[in-house]
């Protein structure tokens, strides 16, 4: 990406701003101003500023500091968008550089906010507004992944064949998609015990996830959805006749593409499964103690067993290197695909969402194989080393699978070496990209991609928290 890209896509200013490695030796200027204006900034609070402050005064590295700064904030500063309807909070939530809002980024962008909302009005309501937002859109059609804020807008997917409404940018089935509302509902609910957000329309979209994710056990096959799409790109369109490859029905939920955008090989997404099962047993919680539904929450709560009991036998590979491990994805016919993807759910982020436990004796298996050359998406060169994928293609690292490694991490050496990695490739530009060439951090995509940024202010704070000798 050249530099007037760069400034015209994120709207920098600075003319002082340079690619390629920062020197600290150019004293100030070396961290020139790259944050948005004050006055440009899409949803200010005051608690996230006193977390920037805070962070830039007890942490003597200038560049993580000035990092921190530009990155944590990203998301409110460019994304969100704000409004009140009726008396009821409504946030529209962009990726970056797409106008459209995703089920799944909409939740992991506002996630990391979630911890300083006590004390900030504003910034509780702006997260409340995001999770009547994605009621909104699931109960418009819980197949879709992505939406726009106008409801009658027309997607420009024009060669999509599948059923497609007004308001929908695209409708990739994606699991996950109906697991990331859930887990900010809950969370939020928890954190704020402001039980406001669960209205009879939460209520209707959760019994909505449920017979999605009901249908798509394939039980009877194959069910009401099909995606096709008229693509050079095999990763955009789903085979044979928009249903994907055949699954045994074991229980399992079928998911047609990746958190990547990306077709799934074997339907059965191995960590989108356990985050379905976290997601159900939250949901069920909600509906028991707030709702008084029994009935509804035990029908959560089997299809989460019945669920978790298929992914114990099914998921679960014996490795000749590592010993047992989860497959990435299976069919239940006994075929599997050995690789992780850096987009979240993850095999590595399984904990991160709460889905598994750090020490769970098959996933430190499974991480030490998908952290090596075993794993066909990790990549290690020059520049840094890391888990990419498909999506954008060989050799391209994302700084989500760095981050989310160092998330995961229970070992300072490793939480260092992310931490290292992600400072010495954001290529001179103070943000985190959607990825990067291992041996060339100036050969990157999506100079504005609010997930990353976000979730790398994240990964820093929990380190400033809990390891501050890390960041000296």
């Amino acid at each position: 990406m050249k530099r007037s890209e760069f400034i015209k896509a994120t709207g920098v200013l600075s003319a002082g701003m340079l690619l390629g490695k920062i020197s600290l030796a150019a004293g100030i200027n070396a961290f020139p101003t790259v944050r948005v204006p004050y006055a440009r900034r899409k949803f200010h609070s005051k608690n996230i500023e006193a977390v920037i402050e805070e962070f830039r005064k007890n942490v003597a590295d200038r560049e993580t500091g000035w990092l921190f700064e530009n990155c944590f904030p990203n998301t409110l500063d460019t994304t969100v968008f704000h409004e009140t309807h009726n008396g009821k909070p409504d946030t529209y939530v962009i990726t970056g550089d797409i106008d459209a809002m995703w089920l799944r980024d909409s939740t992991a962008q506002v996630w990391p906010y979630l911890q300083f909302v006590k004390g900030d009005k504003p910034l509780q309501q702006m997260i409340a507004g995001v999770i009547h937002r994605q009621v909104k859109c699931i109960l418009k059609d819980p197949y879709a992944n992505a939406f726009y804020k106008d409801a009658n807008k027309i997607s420009e997917w024009k060669d999509d064949i599948t059923n497609m409404q007004p308001g929908v940018h695209e409708r990739k089935w994606e699991i996950d998609s109906l697991c990331y509302p859930i887990r900010l509902a809950y969370h939020y609910w928890k954190k704020t015990g402001d039980d406001s957000i669960f209205t009879t329309d939460w209520v209707q979209s959760i019994r909505a996830t449920f017979e999605t994710f009901k249908e798509q056990q394939r039980k009877f096959y194959p069910g009401s959805y099909s995606f096709q799409r008229k693509t050079e790109k095999a990763t955009d369109t789903m085979p044979p006749g928009g249903y994907g490859y055949p699954v045994k029905p074991v229980g399992l939920i079928c998911s047609a593409f990746r958190p990547s955008d990306d077709a799934t090989i074997y339907s059965f997404l191995v960590p989108s499964n356990f985050f379905a099962v976290e997601s159900l047993k939250q949901a069920a919680i909600v509906m028991r103690q707030l709702f008084k539904d029994i009935s509804l929450a035990v029908q959560l709560d089997v299809l989460a067993e019945e669920v978790l009991a298929a992914l114990k036998k099914y998921a679960i590979i014996q490795h000749p290197q590592y010993g047992r491990i989860y497959a990435y994805e299976v069919n239940g016919f006994g075929s599997f695909n050995l690789m992780d993807d850096a987009n979240v759910p993850s095999l590595v982020s399984l904990p991160y969402l709460g889905a598994v436990s750090v020490t769970d004796p098959v996933y430190i298996n499974t991480r030490k194989m998908l952290l090596s050359t075993n794993n066909p998406y990790f990549f290690k060169g020059i520049a840094g080393e890391g888990i990419g994928g498909p999506h954008v293609g060989p050799d391209m690292i994302w700084p989500l699978g760095i981050i989310m490694r160092g998330l995961t991490s229970t070992s300072d050496t490793e939480i260092k070496e992310c931490l290292v990695t992600l400072k010495a490739t954001h290529a001179g530009t103070g943000f985190m990209h959607e990825t990067f060439h291992k041996d060339d951090a100036s050969n990157y995509t999506r100079s504005w991609f609010a997930w990353a940024n976000t979730l790398y202010g994240e990964f820093l704070w929990k380190t400033y928290k809990e390891k501050p000798h890390l960041l000296a």
